[in-house]
C-alpha cells in the first residue's frame, strides 16, 4: 500500500498542474517555491488569487508562492532548496523561526550553528497567499518541540491573525521575538494631523508588538542569541527603571556593555556597593566566580544578571564559563553572558546549558532592552460597536464644528463654541474668546494664520475679524480656556496594524516634543492611565516640585473615549485628533478637533 503524502514541495513552472495533482492525491499542504505570482505585478496577483481559490476547492493549504520551504530539524525533515543543508551537522533545539525571507533560514541556521545554538522548525512564508506568519505562530504555540518563536519580518500582512497567534504563544508560555526590517522608514510625509506624523509606521509597529506581547529586537544578532535568555521567563511589566547586576573578569569589556545599557535607559545595581559592576580578577578561584554569579541571581535589588568574560573564555572556560553554567541551574531571573574574545568552545558550552551568550556588546544590550520592554499582551478588542452620530456625515470632509460634535458624541468634553457669519458676526459668548477660521479644507489653522487668541472685547474682536474673514466667510468663536498643561489625544487607523490611540504633550509643538505614547485601540480607563504615566511631560500634572496636580483621571477618560473610534461600525475615520486638550485641576476640555475620514 502506498504511503499517504503529507507535504508537497512545488518547484515547477506549471504550479497549477502540480496543484491539481496534489488535490487528486489528497495532499493537505503544498509549499510553492516557484515565482511569477504576486511578485510579478497585476497579472501575477490575479494568477495568485486564482491559485488560492482553486487550492481551497481542492482542500490543499498553500505555503508561498516564493517560499523556500521548511526545515524540521527535530523531526529530521527538509523541504527546501536552501544550500545550508550541505553543512555536515545542524544542531537541533527548542527555537523555531518563521521568516518572510527564504534566504534568512540559512543565515539563521549557519550563524546559530557557529554558536552551538540549535533550532526546531524553520519556515519560509514567501508571499503568504494562504498560510501566513500569524497562523504559523499559532501552530508553533501548540508544538511541544518549540519553546521560543523567532520572526524575521519585512512587513505585517495580517495584524489580527498575528496578534491572535502571539497571544496563544503567550498563553503557552512561549516568548515571541520579532526582527522587523524598515526602522528607517520615513512614514507618511503628507499626514494631515500631528497624530499622523507622530504615529508613523515604525512607532505603530512598536505599539502593536508591545500590545501583542511580542519582543522587538533591533539587531539580527540579537534575534539569533536571545532565545535562551527568555527560557522560563514571563514579561517583567516594569513601571520603573530596570536594573542589571554585572559581574566581570574584564573591566573594559564590561564597560562596553554597561555603556550600551545606559543608552537604553537601564541601570546597574551591585549588592552592598556603589560600584556599577562586580569586578573579579582571574587571580580568584573559579569557585568564587560561581558564588558571585549565584549571589547576584538571588539579589533582590536587580532584575537580571550579566556576566562578562574576558580571555579566559577562549583558553580556559573552566575558570569562568563553567562556574556560570553551574550557578545558572538555580537562576530565578534572566541571565546573559557576554564573551569579549572569539570563543566558540565557550559559546557551545553555554548553548548546551541553555544560557544566553552574546558576541557583541550591542546585541547584549539590545536583548536586555527588548526583555525589559516586554509586556503582557492586552486582550483583543471585544467591546460592542459604536453607532455613528446620525447628524454628522460619514463621508467627505468634516470641519472643526462637526469634528467637535463627533468627539462630544463619543464622550469627550469639548469647548463652548459658536459659529459666526457675515454680515455682523454676532456671538453670545462672554469675553475673552478665541476666533478661528472654519474650513474643512484647512487642517492646521495656526499655520494658515487663522487663529486669534485671548480677544478681550468687541473692539479687539472687530480688528481680528477683519483679517480672518478674508480667509473664510464662516468663523468659529470659542470660550478661552486655560489650565495646567496641554495634551494631544489622537487616533489613527493604521493600514498595517489597525487602530491606534495616542496621548502626549500637546499644542502646536506636539511634533517637536515627540513626547507621546501609542497603544492599540480601544483602551479602557486603566490602560489610558498607564499610557499617561509614560509621558515625561506630564510630570507637571503629577504634582512635580509642589505644583498643583492635574486631573489625570479625566484625561484618561478622554483618551479612552477617543480610542472608541476603533469601535465605530465600518471604522470610517482614518485620523482624529484633539489638540490641545487643556488639563485643569478639575477636568479637561478639548479646544481643537480634527477628524479625517477614509472616504473624502
Amino acid at each position: 500500500m502506498k504511503e499517504k503524502i503529507d507535504h508537497a514541495f512545488i518547484m515547477v513552472e506549471d504550479v497549477e498542474g502540480a496543484l491539481e495533482d496534489c488535490g487528486r492525491k489528497g495532499v493537505p499542504v503544498a509549499s510553492i517555491f516557484s515565482d511569477g505570482f504576486a511578485d510579478a505585478g497585476a497579472e501575477g496577483v490575479a494568477r495568485q488569487a486564482r491559485l488560492v481559490a482553486r487550492a481551497r476547492e481542492l482542500g490543499v493549504r498553500l505555503l508561498g508562492p516564493n517560499s523556500m520551504g521548511m526545515i524540521n530539524l527535530t523531526g529530521h525533515v527538509a523541504l527546501t532548496v536552501n544550500a545550508i543543508l550541505e553543512m555536515e551537522s545542524l544542531p537541533a533545539g527548542g527555537t523555531s523561526i518563521v521568516s518572510q525571507s527564504g534566504t534568512m533560514l540559512g543565515t539563521m541556521l549557519s550563524r546559530g550553528a557557529a554558536r552551538g545554538v540549535g533550532f526546531s522548525k524553520l519556515v519560509s512564508v514567501g508571499n503568504e497567499a494562504d498560510i501566513g506568519v500569524g497562523e504559523l505562530v499559532h501552530f508553533l504555540a501548540a508544538d511541544p518541540e518549540t519553546h521560543t518563536i523567532l520572526l524575521f519580518l519585512e512587513t505585517v500582512r495580517d495584524a489580527a491573525r498575528l496578534a491572535a497567534g502571539a497571544r496563544a504563544a503567550y498563553a503557552a508560555g512561549k516568548p515571541v521575538v520579532a526582527y522587523k526590517l524598515g526602522r528607517s522608514t520615513l512614514g507618511e510625509r503628507l499626514a494631515r494631523s500631528h497624530t499622523g506624523a507622530l504615529a508613523g509606521e515604525d512607532a505603530a509597529l512598536d505599539a502593536y508588538f508591545r500590545d501583542c506581547g511580542i519582543l522587538r529586537v533591533d539587531l539580527l544578532e540579537t534575534l539569533i542569541e536571545i532565545g535562551p535568555m527568555l527560557a522560563g521567563c514571563r514579561p517583567p511589566n516594569l513601571s520603573r527603571v530596570p536594573r542589571v547586576s554585572v559581574v566581570t573578569t574584564t573591566g573594559g569589556g564590561a564597560a562596553s556593555v554597561v555603556d550600551r545599557l545606559g543608552m537604553a535607559g537601564i541601570e546597574t545595581a551591585t549588592p552592598g556597593s556603589d560600584s556599577p559592576i562586580v569586578d573579579l580578577t582571574m587571580g580568584k578561584k573559579s569557585a568564587s566566580y560561581g558564588a558571585v554569579v549565584g549571589e547576584l541571581l538571588e539579589f533582590s535589588g536587580s532584575d537580571a544578571v550579566l556576566a562578562v568574560v574576558g580571555s579566559s573564555a577562549q583558553f580556559h572556560p573552566q575558570h569562568a564559563v563553567e562556574p556560570i553554567i553551574a550557578a545558572a541551574q538555580r537562576r530565578a531571573k534572566p541571565l546573559a553572558v557576554f564573551l569579549t574574545p572569539h570563543a566558540e568552545k565557550s559559546l557551545a558550552l553555554l548553548a548546551q546549558a541553555g544560557v544566553a551568550a552574546f558576541r557583541t556588546p550591542e546585541a547584549c544590550a539590545d536583548a536586555f532592552h527588548a526583555y525589559f520592554s516586554w509586556r503582557t499582551p492586552t486582550t483583543g478588542r471585544n467591546e460592542n460597536p459604536v453607532e455613528w452620530p446620525k447628524d454628522i456625515p460619514c463621508k467627505g470632509k468634516l470641519d472643526q464644528v462637526q469634528a467637535l460634535e463627533l468627539f462630544a458624541a463619543l464622550g469627550l468634553p469639548i469647548v463652548e463654541h459658536q459659529v459666526v457669519e457675515a454680515p455682523d458676526f454676532a456671538h453670545a459668548l462672554p469675553y475673552p474668546v478665541a476666533l478661528k477660521i472654519l474650513s474643512a479644507q484647512v487642517a492646521h489653522k495656526t499655520e494658515a494664520g487663522g487663529v486669534a487668541l485671548g480677544i478681550s472685547c468687541r473692539q479687539e474682536f472687530e480688528v481680528k475679524l477683519e483679517k480672518l474673514e478674508k480667509i473664510t466667510p464662516r468663523l468659529l468663536v470659542q470660550k478661552m480656556e486655560s489650565g495646567l498643561a496641554e495634551a494631544i489625544v489622537g487616533y489613527r487607523d493604521d493600514p498595517v496594524v489597525g487602530p491606534l490611540v495616542l496621548v502626549g504633550a500637546g499644542g502646536i509643538l506636539a511634533e517637536l516634543y515627540n513626547d507621546v505614547v501609542l497603544h492599540t485601540a480601544p483602551v479602557d480607563e486603566a490602560g489610558a492611565l498607564e499610557m499617561l504615566a509614560a509621558v515625561r511631560g506630564f510630570a507637571v500634572l503629577r504634582g512635580y516640585r509642589g505644583l498643583p496636580p492635574g486631573d489625570l483621571q479625566a484625561l484618561a477618560r478622554t483618551v479612552a473615549a477617543l480610542s472608541r473610534f476603533a469601535l465605530l461600525a465600518g471604522r470610517p475615520v482614518r485620523e482624529a485628533e484633539a489638540n490641545p486638550v487643556i488639563v485643569r485641576q478639575n477636568g479637561v476640555v478639548a479646544v481643537d478637533a480634527l477628524a479625517v475620514l477614509k472616504e473624502e
